[in-house]
């Protein structure tokens, strides 16, 4: 197993082609156009170039890493891969479209895994004629970071699968965790409901952003307060994680603040449009 694709070029997709290419993986990263692909080849280079400055990486290792990683628009150029991970947009039908195209072209052994943050792999799975050989593998923001990953597998899922999924993720020098299909899996369950309660005291005018933040990262010692980390996340993440849950769990513990679908409908997602509950 030493080819792998990547579908989507955004956030997270740059981030785990990054991540397979510099575990010494041949990676080729998918996108709907070029441009996406230039400017996920963008982050990456930049991100490669800090850590040269900082002297976690040689300029000869940074070009290794780059000369590993090929682009393309075309998912004809990926037949001869071992394992894909789609990270393209949290919306079920999207993934849907994307699974049947990759179950067309890809061979039959091959590991098709979703980056899904709390979407039904089941219902993915069903879509391609592998159900078996599909799972979700699941960074975390940033994925340079982040050592964890959830390696989850649907009603279907074969162990064979599990187990080559799992070492696939021991050589990119993550921590997997193994989780059965539940929506939002473990952390999201637990995460998110947390970030859309600080929503709500934000929302009811009991503290301010910055407090809150501070109420949490002091009194229950988190390294970052859970709006500082909603806007990290990206806030229309956050509503779609919510929306997962009230949807296929029914209680509405898990409805989501009026204040976070406000923000999303204003496009103040976060980080990456420079403003959610703080300005970037």
């Amino acid at each position: 197993m030493n080819k792998a694709a990547v579908i989507g070029s955004g956030t997270m997709g740059n981030g785990i082609a990054q991540v397979v290419a510099t575990a010494g993986y041949n990676v080729t990263l998918v996108d709907l156009k070029k441009e996406y692909l230039n400017r996920g080849m963008e982050t990456i280079q930049k991100n490669l170039d800090r850590a040269v400055k900082k002297e976690k990486l040689e300029d000869k290792e940074k070009k290794e890493i780059l000369n590993r990683i090929n682009t393309t628009t075309e998912y004809e150029n990926i037949k001869e891969v071992n394992i894909v991970i789609e990270a393209v947009p949290e919306n079920i039908e999207i993934k849907k479209e994307v699974f049947k195209e990759l179950d067309k072209v890809l061979n039959q052994d091959v590991i098709i895994a979703s980056n899904t943050s709390a979407l039904s792999l089941t219902e993915l799975a069903t879509v391609t004629s592998r159900p078996e050989k599909v799972l979700g593998i699941h960074f975390f923001n940033p994925v340079t970071v982040m050592k964890l990953v959830e390696l989850i597998k649907n009603i279907i899922t074969s162990q064979d699968t599990y187990d080559r999924a799992k070492k696939f993720v021991a050589s990119l020098n993550k921590t997997a965790v193994e989780v059965n299909e539940s929506p939002g899996f473990v952390v999201n369950r637990l995460l998110i409901p947390m970030i859309n309660e600080a929503i709500f005291l934000v929302e009811e005018n009991v503290a301010c952003p910055d407090d809150i933040d501070t109420a949490m990262k002091l009194g229950a010692n988190h390294p970052l307060g859970p709006l500082a980390l909603a806007d990290l996340v990206g806030l229309d993440v956050c509503l779609a994680i919510m929306e997962t849950l009230h949807k296929e769990f029914g209680d509405s513990k898990y409805r989501a603040s009026t204040l976070l679908r406000k923000k999303v409908r204003a496009g103040q997602l976060g980080r990456k449009t420079g403003e959610g509950f703080y300005q970037y």
